[in-house]
């Protein structure tokens, strides 16, 4: 699979998801103008507690998709939408993942359920390889968002040292440069 050739990041203030859903449309109407068809986005969100920032945003850009389901994982003519969880195996040109907030993944109430430190280990692996996964389905485009504080994990994708601005940003480093996460 070809690396996507840029990563945008956008960040905005939690308090303002409506920024972020009319960004994400525009970016979605940019991606359309390039050719890219509604089958070709794939969007991905940590949980279902995510799913209605990404349905804003697709409403928004009048962009007609399917949810995803675990007991129909077959792709139509419409975009995709889904948790993190069902990403492995598809592939699309443009990939949005949305919602990447810190206290949405790694999931927060899932860090405060731990007892073990071993089960820290492990559960934050899981958190991380998710996002990884999320975003290595991207073909041609990927672009992340997150509210006023961002996942650490991104800044572990992200290549080079980092200080996430924020406001949107982009990157012009091609994301086959993402840190290698072994997955």
């Amino acid at each position: 699979m070809p690396p996507p050739e840029a990563l945008r990041l956008l960040r905005v203030s939690k308090r303002d998801t409506d920024s972020e859903t009319e960004q994400v449309a525009a970016w979605i109407e940019q991606r359309r103008s390039e050719g890219i068809t509604p089958r070709d986005f794939g969007i991905f969100v940590r949980s279902e507690a995510e799913l209605p920032r990404a349905e804003s945003a697709l409403q928004m850009a009048e962009l007609s998709y399917e949810l995803l389901q675990p007991s129909a994982m077959r792709l139509g003519s419409k975009a995709t939408l889904s948790t993190m969880h069902l990403a492995k195996g598809l592939e699309f040109r443009a990939v949005i993942v949305m919602a990447c907030d810190e206290d949405v993944i790694p999931n927060a109430e899932r860090i405060k359920a731990i007892t073990d430190d071993s089960d820290l280990d492990e559960v934050v692996a899981t958190e991380r390889h998710l996002l990884y996964v999320a975003c290595t389905r991207a073909r041609d485009h990927l672009l992340i968002t997150s509210g006023d504080t961002c996942s650490e994990f991104v800044e572990d994708l992200l290549p080079g040292p980092t200080q996430l601005a924020s406001q949107a940003r982009h990157f012009a480093a091609p994301t086959s440069q993402l840190n290698g996460i072994r997955v």
